[in-house]
């Protein structure tokens, strides 16, 4: 992990202006050098408090990831609104396995919490790896949290103010049993107050950081509905569960299925075979036999494509293109390129969200 101070600092100085931050990032190559550069009237001030920031950091046990980070979480980095630094607390691997975001109403139904509960322990029980993510707010944010504790699932709470709090306060209990398998994950210094606009501001990172979004319920407006169309922005897979026309709570839901924003689901069967997720009772082919057929159907390829073929036939649960462009060290059109050509040859698979994945 590099020293933050800079990140920290530049994040302070341009707190309402992050597309400027992320401009000069790009520009300069790294926070240092860009602090270095710029001329503002509050630097001094900022980089004070970036320093006691730090402080508090170090004194909490509080992880941080820039984007100078190779493990900066990797779905949220091609989000065009990526935040420039995130804080966390806990047990947090926001990169790995399947992570599905679930959103809804604050005024949930009884019929809301029961769909979140099963769909949560139905995607556990099928699936080898999973992560669950919400706000932390009443109604289905909380219910989908704690089903994930109550089935032992790793869930990351995203709260919309620094981590030297919990709001709310009730919701206390689940943000502290979070921290063994998750926990906190904001973009917020401490200090930082739940105010309307982080609520907002906070739906993108529940967005982005998922392979799937799934409204569970929402009325005809809702901060739910904000992070749906954050979703589809950054690309994800938008799910919705369908409620009676009569149900205000199911408003939102039935509009984004009508408007062909959301697929229809009733159950995690639906959702994972939406994504083409491969669950626990699928068969595997031996790792020995695996390599085999690799060498078999790598005649003919490049070596980049070989490479690519390769990295895919090891992750069990695929790739992300933005991953293989890193690992490659490779334009992004070129990798983009050979993919395509794997995928005509019927070697690997596209998935939504930019996912590929190994043919076994």
């Amino acid at each position: 992990m590099t020293n933050p101070l800079y990140d920290i600092a530049l994040s302070l100085l341009y707190r309402n202006r992050l597309r400027k931050a992320l401009s000069l990032l790009g520009h300069y190559g790294s926070a240092e050098e860009a602090w270095s550069a710029i001329d503002e009237p509050d630097k001094a001030v900022c980089l004070d408090r970036a320093k006691k920031e730090l402080d508090w950091i170090h004194a909490h046990g509080i992880r941080v990831w820039t984007l100078a980070d190779e493990d900066y979480p990797y779905r949220l980095r091609q989000c065009p609104d990526k935040p420039m630094i995130l804080y966390g607390k806990g047990n947090l691997h926001p990169s790995e396995g399947h992570i599905v975001s679930i959103v809804g109403t604050r005024q949930a139904s009884q019929r809301g919490k029961e769909l979140t509960e099963a769909l949560v322990r139905d995607l556990h029980e099928r699936l080898d790896s999973l992560t669950i993510v919400s706000g932390g707010a009443y109604g289905i944010d909380i219910a989908a949290h704690r089903a994930a504790i109550q089935y032992g699932v790793p869930t990351i709470i995203v709260p919309a103010h620094g981590l030297d709090r919990i709001y709310p306060v009730q919701h206390r209990p689940e943000a502290v049993a979070s921290l063994e398998k998750g926990g906190l994950l904001t973009e917020f210094p401490s200090g930082t107050e739940p105010v309307a606009q982080n609520f907002v501001q906070r739906n993108r990172i529940v967005a982005g950081l998922a392979d799937a979004v799934v409204v569970v319920e929402s009325k005809d407006k809702g901060g739910s509905l904000i992070t749906a169309r954050m979703a589809s922005d950054y690309s994800r897979d938008l799910f919705a569960f369908p409620g009676r026309p009569t149900d205000l709570s199911a408003g939102g839901c039935n509009a984004l299925i009508r408007a062909n924003k959301a697929a229809l689901i009733t159950c995690a069967d639906d959702l994972i075979a939406a994504m083409q997720w491969q669950t626990s009772n699928d068969l595997k082919p031996s790792q020995t036999l695996q390599t085999t057929m690799v060498g078999l159907l790598a005649d003919g390829l490049s070596e980049p494509q070989q490479e690519l073929l390769q990295k895919l036939q090891e992750a069990e649960e695929g790739m992300h293109i933005n991953l293989l462009v890193m690992e490659t060290e490779r334009p992004y059109g070129e990798v983009s390129s050979d993919l395509m050509e794997l995928e005509l040859q019927g070697l690997i698979r596209s998935l939504p969200g930019g996912i590929y994945r190994f043919v076994r």
